[in-house]
């Protein structure tokens, strides 16, 4: 398998959809459901990517990001934010809080993986 992403999503089918078109476009996919789960297997896994759904049940998505960025391990690590968030300031809110990356959804397969090839 190729670099390591971890997928960061509540929704089973957004989550299904992200880490089978990683699986196979030759990525190693590692889906976390629960938001709150997100840090502690960033820690185990070590990703090259981390994609990241904002609008998750328990915490938000910027919360995780800031916590990411925060920790000295993880730092390093860019950040694709996938959000149904399409307003105006979206984008740079999700930026400032410390993403790379952003992708609306619903997503485009293309933009999708061209955005996780620019950084994994």
């Amino acid at each position: 398998m190729g670099k390591t992403v971890l997928v960061v999503e509540d929704n089973e089918l957004n989550l299904r959809l992200f880490c089978d078109l990683l699986n196979a476009h030759g990525y190693s996919a590692h889906p976390v459901r629960d938001g709150r789960d997100a840090l502690a297997k960033a820690r185990e896994i070590a990703p090259d990517l981390i994609i990241m759904d904002i609008q998750l049940p328990h915490v938000s998505g910027l919360e995780l990001i800031g916590q990411v960025k925060a920790d000295p391990a993880l730092r390093a690590v860019p950040i694709m934010a996938v959000t149904a968030y399409a307003g105006k300031g979206d984008e740079e809110q999700i930026r400032a809080a410390g993403a790379e990356a952003y992708v609306s959804k619903p997503i485009s397969v293309i933009r999708f993986i061209e955005s996780v090839g620019a950084f994994a």
